[in-house]
């Protein structure tokens, strides 16, 4: 077990040693899971100005990380809540769906939500 720093600084937390380094694998192996497909801790944390509903100038952009799913649809107001061809999010990488739609496909207080498939089953 390799001696973290914060231990041979601080002799009081010796008899802790083992937890400390417990938590600390820990707090590495969460960080490497959620940074999965990311730059950095930095870039999870600002997902959310990437993933969701966007109004672009000119553009809807729609984008969500659904690595399971075979197929995802905005359903809402805008399409009868029906699956409609000009709604279909396009796989990208790393589980990433993305639609961009024209400025007229919807508007403000439109409400939405996904029709997902997946291998076996499908759900809103």
């Amino acid at each position: 077990m390799e001696k973290l720093k914060l231990v041979k600084m601080d002799p009081y937390l010796k008899p802790y040693e083992n937890q400390l380094y417990d938590r600390y694998k820990y707090a590495l192996h969460k960080e490497t899971e959620l940074t999965q497909g990311t730059e950095s801790l930095s870039d999870f944390a600002t997902g959310y100005l990437y993933f969701g509903l966007h109004k672009l100038p000119k553009k809807w952009v729609f984008r969500e990380w659904a690595p399971n799913a075979t197929g995802i649809c905005l359903i809402g107001t805008f399409n009868n809540w029906q699956e409609t061809a000009e709604y279909q999010l396009k796989p990208m990488k790393n589980g990433v769906w993305e639609i961009e739609l024209p400025e007229k496909a919807m508007k403000h207080g439109d409400l939405y939500k996904m029709k997902v498939h997946w291998n076996g089953g499908e759900g809103e």
